[in-house]
């Protein structure tokens, strides 16, 4: 680790990424490490929601297509349990449109990224979001 600015501010930030994608949660994982993230992955809403009580993390990146439980289920679901409603919940999607974005809104998420993200746009996220939140 190289210690600049930009990896102190991550180094102590828990991350979830929630993706059916084998290939999307690597990509995150490895680029939120790169930056001093602890990273929590699940492939799906179920396995997120048993994983965030245990791991509690700062901010959730959770993709929209998903089998079982979809992402603006598992979000309205993090967002109505008192413990994690104010984790900030970032939405994933291929696709890039209004509808998709005003129902995130609608569910409770912060922002919407559209795949395939950039790491500058993950790092924005979490910057953006929670970067200046403060542990209770």
């Amino acid at each position: 680790m190289t210690g600049s600015m930009e990896e102190s501010n991550f180094s102590s930030l828990r991350v979830m990424v929630v993706d059916d994608s084998k290939t999307i949660r690597r990509t995150a994982e490895t680029l939120l490490k790169k930056a001093g993230c602890q990273v929590v992955t699940a492939d799906d809403g179920f396995e997120a929601l048993s994983r965030i009580v245990d791991h509690k993390p700062d901010i959730i990146f959770v993709d929209i297509m998903m089998p079982r439980l979809d992402g603006y289920q598992t979000c309205a679901l993090i967002k109505n349990n008192r413990m994690f409603k104010s984790t900030p919940v970032v939405m994933l999607s291929s696709k890039d449109g209004l509808f998709d974005k005003a129902r995130g809104k609608i569910v409770g998420s912060e922002q919407y990224l559209t795949k395939p993200f950039t790491k500058k746009e993950l790092l924005d996220a979490i910057s953006r979001h929670a970067g200046t939140q403060t542990k209770e």
